[in-house]
């Protein structure tokens, strides 16, 4: 039977029901049609499967893989699509159809305190990484559900707050993490969000829903809500909203009925939605019948991504890796206690957990590793005895690491940060321990960037993130050196919370956030400035080095549909086998409008043997170039020079070559009226040979020309931005000369237009 024929045999009530959940994390069933019941659960880096008869937090043990803000430092997608592959598997093992997840919000602001489950400032970085996700997952017959869709950037007021964005922002930055996310992909399911988008909420707005997601990006999927967020289920059903969740006896099915008897909701709006319900029930089914998950392998996935998403920050005088037989004091409860995944929905029961210190013995040797935990775990104070047990502790050893970060008290779902400063008890031990020891190496869990005003008194900083149940053993693997730290940060850190650029507007005043620092997000915003960061976009350290060489464009001069492409030669110059994310950044040379000063288009990463080389070959489409132009709805290039930029992160930029892009977009036509500018009337391919001649004539024989062999820069300037219409009250025009100029420039242009 077909859904059409199913549609058919249903009642108008049975069709309202599938459009809502049965209880928390189940839809409804129609079973005298044979339609089931499907499973729905929190994710994204492990499956969150609540137990039966359990409270909300009591779940099935599943693998808790690194979080987003982790996995995307690792900057491999084919990575990531491996661990969504182990996800989809855990889904299956557990009966679970749909695994909410991955996270695609941009990182707006460093405060927002669910970022740890959003992957990058950067829309291209994020889409891709998302599309790795959901590849994975979706190969094994589980659905993904991308979320938060959209601009959701802040727990604060996430309910009812409205975010207030420009359409170039969003479909540059904002839309973008998602678009690419979707095309890449395919997602089966999309999540919409909490909030309002310009005054209407995401359950019921119709352009963000239908649209942009179903017109422009030809989304086949259905649109489930987040838990809660409908607001008018039936204005949510006629904008593209498909599944309320969580549903149960509250839904609001009885509104839909209501609505379609009244004639206020067209019944064919809600047999396509029930259509596009039944089409996820067919995707999910088709799967072979579920198995038991290999948790042992899957936990040593685990440590292998976390391994890769490891930022090395600082490493002066080499002291990363420690060499075997050194004398190691590990300080810090986070050593004991790790701080591995983040809080609220997310939050996994784990298979098994890796103690940092633990792994460090096992992997250095008991003897060698001396530990004490330097700070109460519960205390944001520090503790004078716990810091001098430390101290002499760190005295006695030949190297010291310090394990510190941010509690889970301090960023969760639920709440953003005020700050961006640790306990104060972690910083108290690290610049004690430092003073104590100068072969000192701090260990960072947290799940967004934090303030460092002890950066310059340590030689080495590990940026973990919240790395997963096999934290402990992935970061012994990187001291040792049995894993060569390549991750690159997906976030820039700044300074201080002041120079964040959102930090104005964030998070906003009642129930309006604005927008207001545009497309300037993380390091399109520092690099804009020129402003000193702690570390910047795509930084990370390896313990080998790579030389870049050879950049070669193989055109220096083509129009907008043709693809460009890029090669760069690497070749590993140290004496470890090591991995490399090659960063392609564009830079638009002379922009007529505001655009950041380079962003990130196209990466990837290399893993060479020492004296190895490989080629890396990019290829740049007319999006690498454009910016989104309101008035034509679309993204447009401007004809002109672009720099290519080939490095190691956004301020580590190596070789560099310039192309020529011919735009394929008609120059918008101006509008021949009094207050169109003399400059815009000469740089129109229509009207501006006509304004030439007229302009030589009139200076030829007015006293305009004196004025502009005086000072042809200033008089060249001042006609540029004048408009027509007061070349009398300033230059004593007649004002029946410039009626007669006016008309002429339009017949010129209707006749370009006939």
């Amino acid at each position: 039977m077909n859904h059409q024929e199913q549609i058919a045999q249903m009642t108008l009530e049975e069709k309202a029901s599938l459009c809502s959940g049965l209880n928390l994390w189940q839809t409804k069933p129609i079973e005298r049609l044979g339609i089931p019941s499907l499973c729905l659960t929190d994710g994204p880096h492990g499956v969150r499967l609540q137990k039966a008869g359990g409270t909300l937090f009591e779940s099935e043990p599943a693998t808790c893989f690194p979080t987003a803000a982790a996995l995307a430092s690792s900057w491999d997608p084919a990575l990531i699509e491996r661990l969504g592959q182990a996800l989809g598997e855990e889904c299956r093992s557990l009966g679970v159809h749909v695994l909410l997840g991955p996270g695609a919000n941009i990182k707006r602001s460093p405060l927002c305190g669910r970022n740890f489950e959003y992957f990058s400032e950067d829309p291209l970085l994020s889409g891709e990484m998302a599309a790795a996700h959901i590849r994975g997952v979706q190969s094994r017959g589980v659905g993904t559900s991308l979320k938060h869709f959209a601009a959701n950037n802040q727990e604060y007021r996430r309910m009812t707050t409205s975010a207030e964005v420009d359409e170039r922002t969003l479909r540059e930055i904002y839309l973008a993490s998602f678009e690419s996310a979707i095309k890449g992909g395919r997602p089966w399911t999309v999540m919409c969000a909490y909030n309002r988008l310009n005054g209407t909420y995401c359950s019921e707005n119709g352009w963000l829903l239908s649209d942009v997601l179903r017109d422009d990006w030809e989304f086949d999927g259905i649109v489930m809500s987040d838990w809660g967020a409908v607001n008018d289920r039936v204005a949510g059903m006629g904008a593209g909203l498909d599944l309320e969740m969580p549903g149960g006896p509250y839904a609001q099915d009885q509104a839909i009925v209501a609505a379609v008897r009244e004639g206020r909701l067209p019944e064919d709006v809600l047999n396509r939605t029930v259509d596009r319900i039944l089409t996820l029930i067919d995707r999910v089914l088709q799967s072979a019948p579920a198995s038991p998950f290999d948790a042992e392998a899957h936990h040593r996935l685990a440590r292998q991504v976390a391994a890769e998403s490891m930022v090395l920050l600082k490493n002066e005088k080499s002291l990363l890796p420690i060499p075997y037989g050194k004398r190691i004091a590990v300080l810090g409860a986070f050593a004991v206690h790790p701080r591995y995944q983040g809080g609220g929905s997310s939050h996994v029961t784990p298979t098994q957990v890796d103690e940092p210190l633990a792994e460090l013995r096992r992997t250095f040797g008991a003897d060698a590793v001396a530990y004490a935990p330097g700070y109460d775990l519960d205390a944001d104070e520090p503790s004078q005895a716990l810091l001098n047990e430390a101290r002499t502790l760190a005295q006695q050893a030949d190297i010291a690491i310090v394990f510190a970060g941010l509690p889970e008290r301090y960023e969760s779902e639920g709440f953003d940060r005020t700050h961006l400063a640790m306990p104060a008890a972690h910083t108290a031990l690290i610049e004690a321990v430092a003073t104590a020891q100068p072969n000192t190496v701090v260990v960072l869990a947290n799940g967004a960037p934090i303030e460092m005003p002890w950066i310059d008194g340590v030689p080495a900083v590990i940026e973990a993130y919240l790395a997963g149940q096999a934290f402990g053993g992935a970061i012994a693997d990187v001291l040792s050196g049995e894993v060569n730290p390549s991750g690159k940060l997906a976030e820039s850190f700044p300074i201080r919370l002041e120079h964040n650029p959102s930090h104005l507007f964030f998070p906003g005043n009642g129930d309006r956030v604005e927008y207001r620092e545009g497309v300037f997000v993380g390091y399109r915003y520092y690099d804009a400035k020129a402003m000193d960061v702690r570390f910047p976009f795509g930084h990370g350290l390896s313990y080998t080095t790579f030389a870049y060489r050879s950049l070669k464009l193989s055109d220096e001069r083509l129009r907008d549909d043709a693809v460009l492409e890029v090669n760069v030669e690497i070749e590993n110059t140290g004496e470890r086998l090591g991995k490399e994310v090659v960063q392609l950044y564009v830079e638009p040379c002379t922009p007529s409008i505001s655009r950041p000063l380079r962003e990130l288009r196209a990466f990837a990463k290399i893993e060479l043997a020492p004296g190895e080389r490989k080629h890396v070959v990019f290829h740049l489409n007319k999006r690498a170039f454009a910016h989104y132009d309101v008035d034509r709805a679309d993204f447009v290039v401007e004809s002109g020079t672009y720099r290519i930029c080939i490095g190691a992160s956004s301020r580590d930029l190596r070789l560099f070559g310039d192309v020529q892009i011919e735009s394929t977009t008609p120059p918008r036509p101006v509008i021949v009226h009094e207050n169109a500018t003399i400059g815009d009337l000469l740089e129109d391919p229509v009207t501006g040979p006509v304004m030439k001649r007229i302009l030589d004539d009139a200076l030829a024989s007015s006293p305009m020309s004196a004025m502009s062999n005086d000072n042809p820069g200033m008089f060249e300037a001042m006609m540029r931005f004048t408009p027509i219409g007061r070349t009398t009250t300033l230059f004593g025009v007649p004002r029946e000369q410039v009626q007669v100029v006016m008309e002429k420039l339009k017949r010129t242009r209707d006749h370009e237009t006939i």
